[in-house]
């Protein structure tokens, strides 16, 4: 089980800190991924983590802004989110699996979401 926690509505260029709790799953062997979704839009990759945190990966839109960390002792993940813009908002998901980084079939357990709004 994941579950997501601390979204919120913020103004644009302010910041959030996503995370992620953990349960029911081996939490040290998985890669960890947070996704977003927009409304009207496909869910998309925004950043992942390798099983042991040594390598973390972004896409585009967000590199320089946001950063994903994980505590493996506390089966815990987190996306702290910097200089928001208006087109972050969406609901963001965390999710977990074993294979290929970026894909979202390769990530076999996922949260239900918690929402954020930048507003301009």
């Amino acid at each position: 089980q994941l579950v997501e926690s601390g979204g919120g509505l913020v103004q644009a260029g302010g910041s959030l800190r996503l995370s992620c709790a953990a349960s029911g799953l081996t939490f040290s062997t998985t890669k960890m991924g947070w996704f977003r979704q927009a409304p009207g839009k496909e869910r998309e990759f925004v950043a992942a983590i390798t099983w042991s945190g040594g390598t973390t990966y972004n896409t585009n839109s967000v590199k320089g802004r946001f950063t994903i960390a994980r505590d493996n002792a506390k089966n815990t993940v987190s996306l702290q989110m910097n200089s928001l813009k208006p087109e972050d908002t969406a609901l963001y998901f965390c999710a977990a699996g074993t294979g290929r980084i970026r894909p979202i079939p390769e990530y076999d357990y996922w949260g239900q979401g918690t929402l954020v709004t930048v507003s301009s």
